[in-house]
């Protein structure tokens, strides 16, 4: 999977930590049982409850933008199937994750659970709103697209942070931005053009 997809597209991914970690996570174990057989391809899957697991490259990116440190808290909107947590975990010092759809929030519990992650923390909840709670974070990951930057995730960020979120609308062109905190202002980088299910609950109303 790593040598095929990884260094095949652009931008590429080359970062030997975020490589080496995604060796680490078993991602077969993160898919529903009926889709074993494909989890190493190169494609989004569905798990349910209208929701995917992001294709490997994707998610492998946007470890490689993050960056994490060893020292640093992640917070992540959308579980989803906890693969993404999953690799974070892998680099982070704690990862802190929210799920709107109780049932794939219960679902991520087991699998982690079963796997040994004792740094991810879990919640099902609107993730638009964040984890006030635990803020400020050394930096943010949103895995569903909003059509808008939600303001509570900026306030949760660190200055300095960094924040990657796909924005835009469900039948949309969405783009992946990264966002640094510098002040009162948003240092924003295009990357890719993507596709990701939308974020639900309070950013659609």
């Amino acid at each position: 999977m790593i040598e095929e997809q990884f260094c095949s597209h652009s931008p590429p991914v080359s970062n030997a930590r975020v490589i080496e970690a995604m060796g680490r996570v078993p991602r077969h174990e993160f898919v529903p049982a009926e889709s074993r057989n494909e989890a190493y391809g190169d494609y989004p899957i569905p798990i349910g409850y209208s929701q995917t697991i992001s294709q490997p490259y994707i998610v492998a990116l946007m470890t490689e933008l993050l960056d994490p440190k060893p020292d640093e808290r992640i917070l992540e909107i959308g579980t989803g199937s906890a693969y993404q947590a999953a690799v974070l975990a892998e680099m982070a010092g704690e990862v802190y994750s929210i799920e709107i759809v109780p049932e794939l929030g219960q679902r991520a519990s087991e699998v982690l659970s079963r796997l040994g992650y004792e740094n991810i923390h879990l919640k099902v909840d609107d993730g638009y709103r964040g984890w006030p709670e635990e803020a400020p974070f050394d930096a943010i990951i949103v895995t569903c697209a909003p059509d808008h930057v939600p303001p509570p995730l900026v306030e949760q960020l660190k200055e300095s942070g960094k924040m990657l979120i796909p924005v835009g609308g469900e039948y949309e062109v969405q783009e992946l931005f990264l966002l640094e905190k510098r002040g009162n202002s948003l240092e924003k980088q295009e990357i890719i053009r993507v596709r990701f299910v939308p974020m639900t609950g309070e950013s659609q109303k």
